[in-house]
């Protein structure tokens, strides 16, 4: 675990009631939500952010593997940190902590990320984009998020539409859209988890039908998401 001195941007936050479960607890989604916010101040505030919009390029994400210790419930102030963490070939590493007002961690997690061309979606080098002082190409962390692996006994199947709500900027499902899918199903299945990886396949679109498939491993539950057959994203909470 990385140490909150080892962070190159940082910034405190009080957890709103519009971002708690019923049990006062903050939500997942939530969290990467603050995650997101904090992604794009530090870019932003080094010229990797959306100036990049004016050069046809845009950030995706393609990984996260949150591991979650404590959640802080409605009015608690906590402390968020990101940094980079190397580049390896087309894959660029970001990484989050956040702490209670002690210093106690409460969540962490390890994201990766490409850059693309918006019109023809090909991958750029991040390194062209990045500055080198806060991603080192020459660096790559220990721990990166992994693949889902499929597999196990089906549990359930779920429709649902993108709505215009589940959309970001560039008019594609938001990643924390994804994660409240998956959060929501958890919750409403009585599934318990500490930790949540998920990989990101496709765009999804609004009117895009999203047929979700719930697996139960021996020790963890897949998700698995998919258009027209198509996958779109993959999860395993465990």
């Amino acid at each position: 675990m990385s140490h909150p001195s080892t962070f190159q941007y940082e910034k405190d936050f009080e957890i709103g009631s519009f971002q708690v479960h019923p049990d006062g607890k903050t939500r997942l989604s939530s969290v990467a939500d603050l995650f997101q916010e904090i992604s794009w101040r530090h870019a932003d505030s080094a010229d990797f952010g959306r100036n990049l919009f004016e050069e046809n390029k845009m950030w995706v994400l393609s990984r996260m593997d949150f591991h979650c210790f404590e959640f802080p419930s409605w009015g608690d102030r906590v402390k968020v940190y990101t940094a980079g963490r190397g580049v390896e070939k087309l894959f660029a590493f970001r990484e989050f902590l956040m702490t209670d007002l002690e210093g106690k961690v409460l969540v962490q997690c390890m994201t990766s990320y490409l850059l693309l061309n918006i019109d023809s979606k090909r991958p750029v080098r991040p390194e062209t984009a990045l500055p080198g002082h806060l991603f080192d190409p020459l660096e790559k962390p220990e721990w990166q998020s992994e693949k889902v692996e499929v597999g196990g006994e089906l549990l359930f199947t779920e429709s649902r539409k993108v709505r215009y709500s589940d959309l970001d900027l560039y008019d594609h499902v938001n990643n924390t859209s994804y994660i409240q899918w998956v959060e929501n199903l958890l919750k409403e299945q009585n599934l318990s988890y500490s930790n949540l990886l998920i990989n990101f396949q496709a765009e999804c679109k609004q009117g895009d039908l999203v047929t979700l498939q719930v697996l139960e491993k021996e020790d963890s539950f897949v998700f698995e998401g998919k258009v027209e057959g198509k996958i779109v994203f993959l999860a395993e909470a465990y």
